[in-house]
């Protein structure tokens, strides 16, 4: 890698992390760093050196891009890691690099759609109401303990990793997979454990888009969990337009960027 090449880093954890730093591991222009959170024990390989923790807040994530003579900043992280976002918009800030955002849009209720929008998870546990029912918890495994307080229900929860004992119900189930997941696989599952109500994050994307597909056509409900708000920051939808911007020197041409 030559003295020249850009030193970046993306704040990562979701498939359009992976995508771009997978475009960016033989590109002689880019010195890639890839950074983790640390909540999943088993992450998927990276083809750019990987950096798992926390920074900090946002002045230890300044200080670490100055230490590292960070170039440019990506924040690839999930559509609800807000405070890391919020971290990454001020970092940036303080160290006096640009900040780049890729955002993917959010999922919208179409036809045969039967949404319940909620602004939080323990919205989402109102939602479900008093009447016991049987519920797919789709929302990873760190926000699973707002459902203590809906303790009547029967709950199926899937994640990558184990949910240990931070949902005490008498009605539980853990599936411990790792996506995508097809509607076809989704809707056989729902129908095998008798969901009345599925539960998810707007996350976006079509890497679990086929549970969205799967309770349309079995007519279930869906509990949607809206997104968080996020610094207002130049963004892109994708990893491509990400690549497109890096390559263009940081400063895209007009339309390609997006506030959101």
């Amino acid at each position: 890698m030559p003295d020249s090449a850009t030193r970046l880093l993306i704040l990562g954890g979701t498939t359009e992390a992976t995508a771009l730093a997978k475009a960016l591991a033989t590109d002689p222009a880019f010195k890639t760093i890839l950074s983790l959170a640390g909540r999943t024990r088993t992450p998927m390989a990276a083809p750019v050196p990987v950096r798992i923790g926390g920074f900090g807040g946002a002045e230890g994530l300044a200080r670490f891009l100055a230490e590292e003579g960070i170039a440019t900043l990506i924040d690839a992280t999930h559509p609800f890691a807000a405070r890391i976002s919020a971290n990454a918009a001020e970092a940036s800030r303080l160290a006096g690099i640009p900040l780049l955002a890729i955002r993917r849009p959010a999922w919208e209720a179409g036809e045969g759609d039967r949404w319940i929008e909620v602004e939080d998870m323990a919205g989402a546990a109102r939602a479900l109401g008093l009447v016991p029912r049987h519920v797919f918890l789709t929302i990873g495994r760190q926000e699973v303990a707002a459902f203590a307080d809906a303790p009547h229900h029967a709950y199926v929860v899937r994640s990558i990793e184990p949910i240990g004992d931070t949902l005490p119900v008498p009605r539980l189930t853990t599936i411990a997979a790792r996506g995508p997941f097809d509607a076809q696989d989704e809707a056989a599952l729902m129908r095998e454990a008798g969901i009345e109500v599925v539960v998810s994050k707007n996350a976006g994307g079509a890497a679990t888009y086929g549970k969205v597909v799967a309770a349309r056509s079995l007519g279930l409900p869906m509990v949607m969990v809206r997104r968080p708000l996020k610094p207002d920051v130049p963004s892109v939808p994708d990893a491509a337009g990400a690549l497109a911007w890096l390559r263009a020197g940081g400063h895209a041409a007009p339309g390609t960027l997006r506030r959101v």
